[in-house]
């Protein structure tokens, strides 16, 4: 994940250059079938542009960020509690060209593959940035409201009526709790960093909770550093930790939300299994 400063200096949003104190960020999808973020740098960064948001990032890891932090964007509309341009930073991840809307927040999908793939990657770079701007505002990504959806933003009050990120995550078993736990996890450097700093998304479900009757198997630690817990999820207590490059042999398999964890042979506990490679 890599920050380019690609203000948007025609857009109303940055000559107005409203401040606002930042208590929340806002995640967004943009709604078409458009992968590359260049696209609407170049879109919104006209005085007849009607929305502006903070960032937007796509699957190569290149966040494109439009706006200071600190100034008001128009980027969730309002609600009957008001608007979370006046609180909250706003992000879009973009979509791949595989996918055609049919009505709202309904879509076919001409390569689930590799729309699967896109997601997935969207989802890691919102990962890594959301984790380094709760970092910069001093955010608690797990506390009450910091971390939203558009879609959650509206049944909150404060944003226009989308199913966004939701509509496009469900698909892939992903879901916004998961997602505040992963930027956590990112934040604390140990449930489990990649060697460039990024995480990783859940892995899907496939032999889930097979336990005892599956087959054992090898896997490589890719983390940096990775905790090894008492038990299957970020809440058992950390037992001891395993580094990049070293091999474990997998007994068992436990899913905790949409992440799916491995016990380790050796008795030392489990780990997740988003954060290793199958030998």
């Amino acid at each position: 994940m890599k920050i380019k400063e690609s203000f948007a200096k025609k857009n109303r949003c940055y000559t107005n250059g409203t401040r606002i104190t930042v208590k929340g960020l806002m995640l967004h999808s943009v709604g078409c079938p458009q992968p590359d973020a260049a696209v609407f740098v170049k879109n919104w960064d006209s005085a007849a542009a009607g929305v502006c948001v903070h960032a937007v990032l796509g699957e190569d890891g290149m966040v494109y960020q439009l706006l200071p932090w600190n100034v008001k964007a128009w980027h969730c509309g309002s609600g009957s509690r008001g608007s979370g341009n006046n609180t909250y930073i706003g992000v879009e991840m973009t979509e791949p060209a595989t996918i055609k809307y049919t009505g709202g927040a309904s879509f076919t999908d001409k390569n689930p593959e590799e729309t699967k793939r896109f997601v997935q990657a969207t989802y890691k770079h919102a990962v890594d940035l959301f984790a380094h701007l709760c970092k910069l505002h001093n955010l608690n990504p797990l506390a009450d409201g910091v971390i939203i959806s558009h879609s959650e933003g509206h049944k909150r009050g404060i944003a226009s009526n989308h199913g966004d990120v939701e509509h496009i995550w469900s698909r892939y078993g992903l879901s916004m709790g998961q997602f505040r736990k992963d930027v956590k996890a990112a934040m604390d450097g140990t449930d489990g960093v990649s060697g460039a700093g990024g995480t990783n998304i859940p892995p899907q479900a496939e032999n889930a909770g097979n336990g005892a009757n599956m087959k054992p198997y090898t896997v490589r630690i890719t983390a940096s550093v990775l905790n090894v817990r008492k038990g299957p999820g970020i809440g058992y207590k950390v037992t001891t930790q395993v580094k990049r490059g070293e091999v474990y042999t997998i007994v068992a398999e436990e899913m905790n939300g949409t992440t799916k964890w491995g016990k380790l042979k050796s008795g030392a506990g489990y780990i997740s299994l988003a954060y290793t490679q199958k030998c």
